[in-house]
Formats: C-alpha cells, structure tokens, sequence
C-alpha cells in the first residue's frame, strides 16, 4: 500500500492535522490508478507520497498508465510524426546450386576428408520471398527523436507444414498470418514479423554540441560496408542491439558503440531475470558472462580535400564455449571461445572523372578449438582455452573512372579483393588436416557482400582473392545497366571455400593444391519509375568452374545459373 510520508513542521495547525491526515492516508490507498501528479488532490506542503501501488511511466513529463480510458499523451503533436516504408517482391532462381550434387543442412556441397566427395541429390531452387518494412519516427524535439521500424519478411507458401509425419502436412500457408506452425531447428517458431529496429536518438547530448547517442536496436552501416553493412539484399539484414555515441566535428566524424550479439542469462522477452540461463554451461565462464559483445570505434577524417579517411577498431569476444559455435570448424563464422582485435583504414577518393578505394584490415587475437575434443594445445578434451593465434588479414581495392561528359554516363572500374585463410581451418573436423596450431582465417563479421565480388553471392572475404571488372551506364535517365565480371581464387588451397553467408561451400580437401574455383559473369538491368519510388530490377549470373570444383567434388565440372526479378517500392 502507498504510504505517506510528511516532513516535521511546527504544531500550529492543531488537531485538524491528524485528522486530515488520516483520511488522506486512506484515501491513497484506495486510489490505485492514479499516480502523485495526477492525483485528485493536492499535498500539502512538505509531504510527498511514497512507495506507489501503481508504477508511473519513468519518463520525464509522461502521464501515468492508465486503468481504461487512455488520453492522448500532452506531449504528442501530430506535425512531428513521421513514417517511411518500403515492399519488395523478388522471385530467384538458382540452378546447379552445388554444380551437379546435393546440398547439406547448412548450405555446404559436400563432407570434409581425404577423398573428393559430393553429396546425393541435385540442388536446384526456385522461390519466392516477399519483405515489407515500416518505420514510424517521432520528433519529441529537435534534439530528441524515437524510431521503430517493423519488418516482415516472407517466404511465399513457407508459412504452413507442407509435410508431416503420417501424412500430417496441413499445408496450411494461406491460413496461417503469424507464426508458422513448424518450430526451427532450434525450437523457436518461425515468425516472419519482427522488429529490424527500435531505438532512441538523442542529439547534442548532455548539452554537448555535436554529440549523439543512440540507444536501442540499430543498423550498423559503415565505409564500403566490407565488414558492418545492412544487407538488404537478404529478406531480414543486420540489426544490432547496443548504444552509439557519435561526435560529429567539421574535421572528423567519431563513433564508439557496444552491441550484445549473444546473450547467455535470460531469454529474449522474459519479463523477469532469474537464476536459470536459457541455454545450458557453456564455454569458461560457465554462463558467468557466457555472453558475445562486440565493440567498435570508427572515425571519418574529412580534412583532406577529395578524401574520406576511416581508421577503425573493432573488439569482438565470445565467451559461449568452443565447441558451441564450430560445426563447420575453425573458419565457423563468430566461432565460439574468441578474442579478437580488428584495426584497419579505409581511404576513398574522389576527384575529377576517377574515383578510387582502399581497405586494410589486421586482425588478432586467440581462440580455443573445441571443448568435447580439444587439442592438447587446448587442454586436452573438456578444455576451453584460447591457445590457437590469430593473424589474419583482408584488403580491398577500386579504381574507377565515370565519363560524365558522355551520353548515358558510362563508369568502368577495376577490382582486388583478397583475405587469408588457414590450411588447418579443418583440424576439428578430421585428423587428416592435422594439429591445431593457428586461426587465420579471415572474419568477415556482419557485411553486406552482395555488392561486392559478384552478384551470385558465391564467395565471401575470407580465404579468397578475387579480381573484377565492372562497367555501367544510364541508357536513359531512368535505366541503368551494369556488367560484371569476377576472376575468384581461394587464397589458402587447403582452408575452405566460403560463401557469401560466410558458411562453408565447399570444404577443401587436405592435400588440395587447386585454387581457381571459377569465372562470374552478371548482368543487372535497372528501370525506375514514379519519380524513383518504384524500381523494376532484372539480373542474371553464370558462374564457369575451376579446377577447384572437379578436385574437391569428384564429378565433372558443372556450371552454375542464377536469375532474378525484383519488384521495389519505397516511399
């Protein structure tokens, strides 16, 4: 019950005070809707009501809940609520996915070991898929905004049970508008509704001009988005849970986020945090901080006229255990038991008809192997130290020139990618590859890869070295054409092939010694209409295979095809 709390005044009020008192006191506790600033009464001096049956929203000059009937917020004003959306609609086609075999559970073409292999059965897709986006923003002042952005994203006729055990299938998609009735393999149900982002922005933060802080779930799009990008060319993308304060100053621009991408302790939604984790012991810690964060610092120096120059840091630590994120070894993407220290600088430059970039990363650090079999080096099994070093680095480089005193605007740019693997990625996965003694592999973190080393999204940076040639041009001023041609190579022949995702493709033998997995060749053709609200996007891919393939595969060289249409509309 509310109690009321009164601070000491003389006594010249009399007896009239007790009884007043007392019928307020009563009063209070029966008043369980209401909080102190909407009471129906006023305090008296000097006395304030303490410990509230009803918990007033922590906001600074936000009402209370209400118990039926809610008002409009007194800080609401239409004019400063505003909202973005978009649809797309793409069907995709993808034939030859593992050039003449099957594909395995995530996503690989064939099994780790001494013999060339492929798996049964021949992967060829078609689907559909389906995104919508809304975003709802509003302007508390100029300094204060709050964002929500919903998304969906949809597979067409993946809602329902097409099969089930016993003839079980319901196929029950045209019915079914939330969560699909089939749970993940991971036990969750798989809903298409989420939130891809939810945050507050607060700007000149602390009175400070030019400092920012948001506060929330997030995008994270940074440089050429080489290793922090959205990625929304996927039906989902990134989003980060965390805080970002930026300072912006004319010289150089400065952010400095964290963001928890794994937590250990309490499920996502719980209300309540207890003592019980939401998955077993895992890794060192035993669920003490058995979590994953990541941290980073980025800055954008604008001194130098017709340059953009970006160092960056970033510190990603994953205390879940060894053996929980390593299924497909040590080039496992945010592979479990992990330290890592990434710095790199990335210089654009842009003047006259050229244009040019360039990005270096190093990283560094330790990671453990796996627990259940760990390495002597490791602790022998059960052991969860990080004894394998980490040295790995990446590059990325463009050079183009567009011609804008020409019709149709014509760019033509040239490309070199390249990041570094490890011949002993597989050491966890098969005694043939060895003792476990380094983690080279490059990590690729959470990019956007689709816009860069080919369209088909076959390979991603890391243990790869590829070299590209790209033209386009505006045919009228509402289409534009684009080809695209890219020469990939793995840079380590024994560490794997990687695909965009960052899964394993292919896993490589361990006596390979070919190189060259193959030729891409894209074209994408792009018309907008509706003032470029609307855009209709057609492309098509051809991959022409290497000796890789055929190696590591054991069958003949089969080429692969991709094609698509999109429909897009954003306002």
């Amino acid at each position: 019950m509310a109690t009321l709390e009164t601070t000491p005044e003389p006594r010249v009020q009399g007896q009239w005070r007790t009884v007043f008192l007392a019928v307020m006191t009563a009063a209070v506790g029966l008043m369980a809707s209401s909080s102190p600033a909407q009471s129906a009464f006023e305090l008296p001096p000097g006395e304030k009501i303490t410990n509230p049956i009803v918990i007033g929203r922590g906001i600074p000059q936000k009402e209370a809940y209400e118990p039926f009937d809610p008002r409009i917020g007194r800080n609401f004003d239409l004019r400063n609520l505003w909202m973005r959306a978009d649809l797309r609609v793409r069907p995709e086609y993808r034939n030859n996915v593992c050039f003449g075999g099957g594909i395995g559970a995530a996503g690989q073409c064939n099994a780790p070991g001494i013999a060339p292999n492929s798996l049964i059965g021949k992967a060829n897709d078609q689907f559909v898929q389906q995104m919508t986006r809304l975003g709802i923003g509003y302007d508390l002042s100029p300094d204060v905004n709050f964002y929500l952005e919903l998304i969906d994203s949809r597979t067409w006729g993946g809602n329902g049970t097409p099969v089930g055990a016993g003839g079980a299938g319901n196929n029950g998609d045209p019915i079914i508008h939330t969560c699909g009735s089939t749970p993940s393999q991971g036990g969750r149900p798989v809903c298409s509704l989420g939130i891809r982002a939810g945050y507050m922005l607060i700007r000149n933060f602390a009175g400070i001009q030019g400092l920012g802080l948001k506060a929330g779930r997030q995008y994270l799009v940074f440089g050429d988005q080489s290793l922090f990008g959205h990625f929304d060319w996927a039906n989902t993308g990134f989003s980060f849970d965390g805080v970002m304060v930026q300072y912006s100053h004319s010289i150089m621009d400065t952010h400095a986020g964290w963001f928890r991408t794994a937590e250990t302790d309490l499920l996502q939604g719980a209300a309540l945090g207890s003592g019980n984790p939401n998955i077993g012991g895992t890794g060192q810690a035993r669920n003490a901080a058995g979590d994953a964060d990541l941290f980073i610092l980025y800055n954008q120096i604008k001194a130098v006229p017709g340059f953009l120059i970006e160092p960056f840091y970033a510190y990603y630590k994953s205390n879940l255990g060894g053996g929980d994120i390593s299924s497909q070894g040590l080039g496992t993407p945010k592979h479990g038991n992990q330290t890592r220290h990434t710095v790199g600088t990335r210089v654009a430059m842009k003047k006259g008809y050229f244009d040019a970039s360039s990005e270096v990363v190093y990283q560094f650090g330790q990671m453990g192997d796996t627990a259940a079999s760990a390495s002597a080096l490791c602790g022998d099994p059960g052991g969860e130290g990080k004894c394998l070093h980490i040295n790995a680095w990446a590059t990325r480089n463009w050079i183009g020139y567009t011609a804008f005193n020409l019709p149709g605007k014509p760019r033509i740019a040239f490309n070199f990618d390249y990041a570094s693997g490890d011949g002993r990625a597989n050491c966890t996965l098969n005694a043939a590859y060895g003792d476990c003694k380094t983690a080279n592999t490059f990590e690729n973190f959470f990019p956007t890869n689709h816009i860069h080393m080919g369209y088909m999204d076959v390979i991603a940076w890391k243990n790869m070295m590829s070299f590209s040639g790209n033209f386009q041009a505006r045919l009228t001023k509402d289409d534009h054409i684009e080809l695209w041609y890219t020469n990939i190579h793995l840079a380590n022949a024994r560490d794997n092939w990687y695909r965009a995702s960052q899964g394993v493709y292919v896993f490589s033998r361990p006596d390979n010694t070919a190189t060259h997995i193959g030729d891409e060749v894209d074209v994408v053709w792009t018309h907008f209409f509706m003032n470029g609200m609307v855009a209709f996007q057609g492309g098509y891919g051809h991959l022409f295979p290497g000796p890789y393939i055929s190696h590591n595969l054991g069958r003949r060289d089969v080429g692969q095809d991709w094609a698509y249409v999109q429909l897009w509309i954003n306002f």
